[in-house]
């Protein structure tokens, strides 16, 4: 109760100073709360001083790292504090390899119900970013091996700062992660990754062989990776992704990857896209066209364009659909 109050406590101190968190008394109470050994308070803290850009205050943030690494599992024992502190100095641009070294190899398994959970592989992913963008000279290494580390979260990490290192050598360890298989929601990255660092036709065909159903495999699974396809596809923007995603949707009859082809072609954003879902509202049976507004939604705040898909509704006059329109 006691230690519930203490927090309690810290937090309002940082209510207090959150408007204002650059004055004298507020780098005071912001270092007060790195060592009070508090996970939340110190990975709030670190949150706000990295949203405020106190440079300054990198010395205290490495303090506080320190501190819960040195007895990580009593000390921080969800990876609160040490997630939030590594990402604040990875935005605030420090560059000391050892700390963002320490970060993605820092295993913490905490005990749960029928075995064991890791609590860092969040920390292991932001400590990646950390290393790209610094230029650590064994980057490439580091995210081979996050790559295949035993959590996804930690392999969706890696496949992201694959993406933002730029560099080509990440080009075949995406394709052989993607060609050992992984879960859809972290091949979903995989094809992104590669598209972005290599928009080769070698690229594109690969992450298009996943758009095929094959009756041979699980239909759930086959599904999940079909539309992770698609979505990474659409996400691209690349020149060809528009006529992949409008002739695979023709080709398919499963309903839940015609609605989810439909978001993806409103992601590729070209006049393109917006123009042959706009056909669809006004063309198509009422399942696609209500499909087709919805995938359009993303654009609501673009007043000219969302104009468009009301005049097409309108036109229609079908009056489930018009209320759509709003």
């Amino acid at each position: 109760m006691a230690k519930s109050r203490k927090l309690e406590s810290l937090l309002a101190q940082l209510e207090q100073i959150r408007l204002n968190p650059t004055t004298s008394e507020a780098k005071l109470i912001l270092c007060q709360l790195l060592t009070s050994k508090q996970p939340m308070a110190i990975a709030q803290a670190a949150t706000l001083i990295a949203e405020s850009e106190q440079y300054d205050l990198i010395p205290s943030l490495v303090a506080a790292f320190d501190w819960a690494m040195t007895k990580p599992s009593e000390r921080d024992p969800v990876c609160t504090a040490k997630l939030k502190l590594a990402d604040a100095l990875y935005r605030l641009d420090y560059n000391n390899e050892d700390l963002f070294l320490r970060g993605i190899r820092h295993v913490q398994r905490t005990s749960v119900w029928g075995g064991s959970d890791d609590k860092a592989a969040p920390l292991r992913s932001v400590c990646a970013l950390g290393l790209v963008r610094m230029n650590y000279p064994d980057v490439m290494s580091e995210l081979a091996d996050l790559l295949a580390d035993p959590e996804p979260d930690a392999r969706i990490g890696a496949a992201r700062a694959i993406a933002y290192t730029g560099n080509l050598l990440g080009v075949p360890l995406l394709r052989l992660r993607i060609k050992i298989g992984d879960s859809a929601l972290v091949l979903s990255d995989c094809f992104l990754a590669l598209l972005h660092l290599s928009p080769t036709q070698f690229s594109i065909d690969l992450v298009r062989s996943f758009l095929t159903i094959q009756p041979q495999t699980e239909h759930r699974e086959n599904t999940d990776l079909a539309e992770a396809a698609a979505l990474a596809f659409g996400e691209s923007r690349l020149p060809q992704a528009f006529d992949i995603l409008q002739t695979w949707w023709h080709s398919i009859r499963i309903p839940e990857l015609r609605q989810m082809g439909l978001t993806a072609i409103a992601l590729v954003r070209n006049d393109e896209a917006v123009s042959f879902l706009l056909f669809l509202i006004q063309s198509g049976d009422l399942v696609v066209a209500k499909n087709s507004i919805k995938a359009l939604s993303i654009y609501r705040e673009d007043q000219v364009l969302w104009q468009r898909v009301r005049e097409q509704i309108e036109q229609r006059g079908e009056p489930s659909l018009l209320s759509m329109a709003d």
